[in-house]
């Protein structure tokens, strides 16, 4: 075995939910055949994890004859903390209070609100909102008050809650001011004791969902002390003088200290382990790209392991028990595939979904049970394998069938890694798990299928060999300094945490860095770096192993032996009767439509996907308008048609970076605008109107009428069918029957600032006085303009565009319900009046997004690889092979046209002639194919399978030159592009109020 250094070995443990495995490894000698594994374990998960902690630990050094003073380190990979909020178990899951420095923002937006209601009923004991938060320029909202913070204190502690979050606006670039800190000092002063997570701590940008995830992680706190306790007892009792680690979701590792501060970066560490560990095992050959393919009993799981050693994470938001987080997790995909996947013989042979999991070596015919497992097939295929008794399985299959068998496997693994690659070129997969015998040896789309040695303890390969990041995410001005200045400043912080979190200085690199400008934000972008190292042996200022009194730690071993809760387990709701998509009709009485919140869901899907790419997220509004309509508000819907000549029909809504208002929830500023504009006026709206359908702004309309605010009925209808960038591409202007429309115009910040603009020489004007304003008003308001005549709405407004949102999110719903994604774009073309009214322009896949910023608004360019979409767990194509080649979608803000080229690098020739599948005025729309929802322009990323439709623009932009001019091409800059019909002709949507109403 060769002579072993002295603190040079490393044990990594990987306590699963059904198996504990374990790796003693010498990182020294990681290049010999054996990659430095000295001894491996692997046993069922005992009730107690300590137990199984000691068991693998004391089993390794027998076998291999290790001292403890060998041990440099201990790294740790769980799922407990997960499970704990999985099973929603009230004995591990402790109240939280939340404290916002938020003032106004977020009043209409509580904490947990989009949360199930048993998971709020049963963590969330106390919320207030006090002065404080950050604009995105790092100004003051305005400064926190000691004696509101106090006043608040006194609440909580009668309440008996000792786990507190506290959430202030833009706290992630809170570097000199530390509102959140500074709460958190006034807090422990007057409730000594009290956990207190500062949610900066937990996750980066995006209010609600930080906040989320700080409110798990806060409730989970005691458990995880104790159950960090169980992990470190075995390490101190067998001698260990070394550090205890635990892994995290993006594959570094944390302190034990840290880990039962931040359990919650923990959750989803056990295929990150997987992925490292392959990483290891593939050692200097790791130059590129690697595809991991982890095989279990039931589920095959596949992610990216990037050429830095790291997965690739996913997009913005990731979701657990129902509840939308945002902090890092690996990018993931699963099928029904594993080595206990049954298989069905019959006209056409299926492996799969179900499977016989853990019952494997019971029930699999080669184990002498009755069910026919790919196990078992496997066996049959390759007669070399030593498995279970293989004469059983003798005439289980025909040959044909055992080539349906092989042919099927292959496909659905062929299908899984296509999804998961971000360009065309074929990438090397390596299979890890228990069930990697299942694969062939040759797969379409990888280079090479490698099956290493010591894959089946790949995750605690992963544990041990885990390293140490950190991450800056911040927005920051690029007026004085350049892009490539910012990066190296951000970079060099970045590095410093990494460091300062024990990371070994000559070590650390930078892994990853991402920019992305901010629309409607002059010279300002979002920074996102990551740093990692190796971490530093010499470090002696982590205390990971803790001598704090254990005299709570009975309770934990009486629960854990116990195998159940000693209080009352939370169960989950019985589900709510699902609504018979195909029955339901709309409450629609008196030609008026009472919007519901069925109706509410699905006109907010559709309105981002009539957004185009923008107008920002509906989701934040959604939840709003569905708290509204919980609380008993009346939302009403009326046709255009049924307007009286003189009705008096308002606009209102949201103004500025859809990046803010992540941030920055919406308070009052709506309301208060609508409010100053009236009082200067004089009189008050009969009705509004969205200004535009697309994203969020199309249900402010809805959300500004609802009879606690103005209390009058909804137009459906929009000032543009879509979203555009500025107030000026709008129908009214384009019929240009007198000198303004948008003023009168009025916008507050929400925060006590009000801009009123009484007159202005033109709405061009209007547009460039309103753009210049918000930068100085925190980058998001509200607006209210001047309410015009019915007449004047009956001519200029697209109309039953609600009615559109509304049929649009219907066909996705259904597309859900049937489980048939792969044919929501030819749904969603049918409700949009079928091949006549819209097309399916494009399927395939992200290879390639630039971004820019430019007079406040984002320009780039989105290229998409033609591609098979369908669902990766079939083995079926559906003709998407008419796709190939590529396209690029060049945007500003919104798409704007679909234009066929031939290779990524002609996508920067501008002398090149490009077909034109699609543009503007016509409406070009990115959704996911996974999924079927939106995708606005900021969150194109590589790898992600999209259906781009097309779908013609409202009669209103193109029966003039003028509509042309200002919603076309040459309104974005294309002088040289010519807009031709997408399809035969415009089909105006159907009104819901005309074919639902009950009189």
């Amino acid at each position: 075995m060769g002579s072993i250094q002295p603190k040079r070995l490393r044990i990594g443990v990987d306590v699963g939910g059904t198996n504990t495995d374990g790796v003693v490894l010498d990182p020294a000698r990681a290049a010999e055949s054996d990659k430095g594994i000295v001894a491996w374990h692997k046993a069922p998960t005992t009730t107690n994890p300590g137990d199984g902690i000691n068991d693998a630990i004391t089993t390794m050094f027998s076998s291999a004859d290790i001292r403890p003073e060998d041990v440099a380190s201990v790294t740790i990979g769980t799922t407990h903390f997960v499970n704990a909020v999985v099973e929603r178990d009230a004995n591990r899951l402790s109240k939280v209070a939340v404290i916002r420095l938020a003032g106004p923002f977020g009043k209409h937006t509580p904490p947990c609100i989009d949360w199930p209601e048993d998971m709020r009923n049963l963590i969330l004991g106390y919320y207030a909102s006090v002065k404080g938060g950050l604009e995105v320029d790092g100004t003051l909202i305005s400064d926190i008050n000691e004696d509101e913070i106090k006043s608040q204190c006194a609440t909580i502690k009668e309440k008996g809650i000792k786990s507190i979050v506290v959430n202030g606006v833009f706290s992630p670039i809170d570097t000199i001011e530390r509102q959140e800190e500074r709460a958190a000092e006034i807090i422990l002063k007057e409730l000594p004791g009290v956990d207190v997570i500062c949610t900066k701590e937990v996750a980066n940008l995006g209010f609600l969902e930080r906040e989320n995830a700080a409110i798990l992680n806060a409730s989970i706190l005691s458990f995880a002390k104790k159950t960090i306790r169980s992990f470190q007892e075995p390490v101190k009792k067998l001698g260990l003088n070394c550090p205890v680690f635990i892994t995290q979701n993006d594959g570094t590792i944390l302190s034990g200290e840290m880990a039962s501060k931040l359990p919650i970066r923990t959750f989803s560490s056990g295929p990150t382990n997987s992925m490292r560990g392959a990483a290891f095992l593939v050692g200097n050959e790791l130059k590129e790209n690697i595809m991991v393919v982890d095989i279990g009993g039931t589920t095959t799981d596949i992610g990216l392991l990037l050429a830095n050693g790291f997965p690739r994470q996913q997009a913005a938001y990731s979701e657990l028990a129902g509840i939308r987080m945002n902090f890092s997790c690996p990018d993931i995909k699963s099928i029904g595939l594993g080595g206990g996947s049954i298989v069905r013989r019959g006209e056409n042979l299926t492996v799969g979904p179900d499977s016989v999991g853990y019952k494997l070596t019971k029930e699999a015919i080669i184990f002498g049970g009755d069910i026919l497992t790919t196990t078992d097939c496997t066996v049959l295929v390759n007669s070399e394998l030593q498995i279970g008794q293989p004469e059983l399985a003798k005439g289980a299959l025909t040959e044909e069938e055992i080539t349906q068998f092989k042919t099927t496997i292959k496909l659905k693994l062929e299908k899984v890694i296509d999804t998961m690659k971000t360009s065309p070129t074929d990438l090397p997969v390596l299979l890890v798990g228990g069930g990697a015998v299942i694969a062939p040896d040759e797969l379409q789309g990888a280079s090479k299928v490698v099956k290493p040695r010591w894959s089946g303890v790949a995750n605690a390969i992963g544990a041990a060999t885990a390293r140490i990041s950190a991450v800056v995410d911040t927005i920051k001005s690029t007026e004085s300094k350049t892009t490539h200045q910012l990066l190296e400043e951000i970079s060099a912080e970045a590095v410093k945490k990494t460091i300062e979190a024990g990371a070994l200085p000559s070590s650390v690199t930078i892994a990853e860095m991402e920019t992305l400008p901010l629309q409607y934000v002059a010279n300002t972008s979002r920074f996102i770096v990551r740093a990692a190292g190796d971490f530093d042996y010499s470090r002696t200022d982590l205390v990971t192993v803790s001598d704090d009194d254990d005299s709570d730690m009975a309770t934990m071993d009486e629960y854990e032996k116990s195998g159940k809760s000693t209080a009352t387990r939370t169960m989950e709701p019985e589900p709510t009767p699902t609504i018979d998509i195909q029955t339901y009709r709309p409450d629609v009485r008196g030609r008026v439509w009472y919007v519901n919140e069925t109706d509410l869901g699905w006109i907010s899907a559709g309105c981002y996907i009539l957004g185009t790419g923008g107008g920002g997220s509906p989701y934040g509004h959604m939840l709003r308008l569905r708290e509204m309509l919980r609380r008993g508000d009346v939302v009403r819907v009326v046709n255009p048609h049924d307007l009286s000549d003189d009705a008096a029909v308002g606009c209102g809504g949201g103004a500025g970076s859809p990046t803010v208002s992540i941030e920055k929830l919406a308070g009052d500023e709506m309301m208060e605008a609508q409010d100053e504009l009236y009082k200067f006026m004089g009189g008050e709206a009969s009705h509004m109107i969205a200004l535009e359908i697309g994203g969020g702004n199309g249900l402010q309309g809805m959300l500004l009428g609802a009879s606690s605010n103005m209390d009058v009925p909804t137009v459906d209808g929009d000032w543009m069918g879509r979203a555009y960038p500025t107030k000026w591409q709008t129908t009214p202007i384009v019929f240009n029957e007198r000198a303004t429309v948008w003023s009168p115009i009025s916008m507050c910040d929400g925060n006590g600032n009000v801009l009123l603009m009484p007159k202005a020489t033109s709405d061009l004007q209007v547009e460039r006085v309103i753009r210049a304003a918000l930068s100085q008003m925190g980058s998001h308001t509200g607006c209210a303009e001047a309410p015009v005549t019915g007449a004047e709405t009956k001519r200029w407004a697209v109309e039953h565009t609600i009615s559109q949102a509304w049929r649009i999110g219907r066909a996705v719903a259904k597309a859900r319900l049937s489980n048939r994604i792969d044919s929501v774009a030819e749904t969603i073309v049918d409700e949009c009046g079928g091949p006549e009214a819209a097309k399916v322009l494009w399927k395939g896949k992200i290879v390639g997004v630039e971004r820019k910023l430019h007079n406040g608004h984002v320009y780039g360019e989105c290229i998409i690889e033609g591609a098979d979409v369908a669902d990766a767990s079939t083995s079926t194509t559906d003709g998407d092979g008419q796709f190939k080649g590529l396209v690029k979608i060049p945007f500003k803000n919104e798409n704007i046209a679909v234009l066929k080229t031939t290779s990524i690098e002609d996508t920067g020739v501008k002398e090149k002639q490009e077909d034109v599948l699609a543009i503007v005025p016509d409406l070009i729309s990115v959704i996911d194919a996974q999924s079927g929802e939106a995708i606005g322009t900021p969150e194109y990323r590589y790898g992600l399978l999209v259906i781009v439709l097309g779908i013609a623009a409202s009669n209103k932009w193109i029966d003039s030159q003028r509509g042309l001019d200002i919603g076309g091409p040459k309104g974005f800059g294309f002088n040289h592009l010519k807009w031709e019909p997408l399809c035969g002709k415009f089909v105006k949507p159907v009104s819901v109020i005309d074919e639902f109403n009950q009189d």
